[in-house]
């Protein structure tokens, strides 16, 4: 009877560590790989950064759309869409390939780099222009109340803006913690 128990006692301890093992992996898995590693390689960004925003912007739905009009993995916008592809010169662009986890990467590579070259590898002002746009970044560096020095922002005035840099950079951290070797 009592090896019975222990038995028992050693299988489920063994699954909870097998659980606590590969929970992580799986909450922070890296879908779309050979493709963001192609382009994150191709624009200079930390891939771990790009799945970071993906997990946030989309959970990794590529026919993700938000109320706003952004589309797939990485929420990009129409008008960023179309800059980007010109950009990044994607032949026979429609607004409708930001759908394609390909296209949708690529142009997110690239303006994240634009980014990073404009706030000079900042991941917050990055982040919160992602997500709030480089006008509004601006105006908020120019404002006391949220930039003591006109560089970096000591407050976020959208929650939204706010709660996703912090989101991010959550995710940014443990891809980190479980993938930088």
């Amino acid at each position: 009877m009592k090896v019975k128990r222990y038995l028992k006692i050693l299988i489920c301890g063994l699954l909870m560590v097998c659980i606590l093992c590969i929970s992580p992996f799986v909450l922070y898995r890296r879908p779309y790989k050979e493709v963001v590693d192609t382009y994150s390689t191709r624009y200079g960004v930390d891939p771990l950064f790009v799945y970071s925003v993906m997990k946030a912007e989309s959970g990794f739905e590529p026919k993700a759309l938000s109320r706003s009009g952004a589309k797939g993995l990485m929420q990009i916008m129409n008008k960023t869409g179309s800059w980007g592809a010109t950009e990044c010169e994607i032949p026979y662009y429609s607004n409708d390939k930001l759908f394609d986890p390909e296209i949708n990467i690529q142009i997110g590579c690239w303006y994240l780099a634009k980014l990073m070259n404009q706030y000079e590898g900042d991941q917050n002002l990055v982040l919160a222009a992602y997500n709030a746009g480089s006008g509004n970044v601006a105006k908020w560096r120019e404002n006391t109340l949220y930039s003591k020095d006109g560089r970096v922002l000591h407050t976020i005035p959208f929650k939204e803006t706010d709660r996703y840099v912090k989101k991010v950079s959550f995710h940014y951290a443990i891809y980190k913690l479980l993938y930088n070797h």
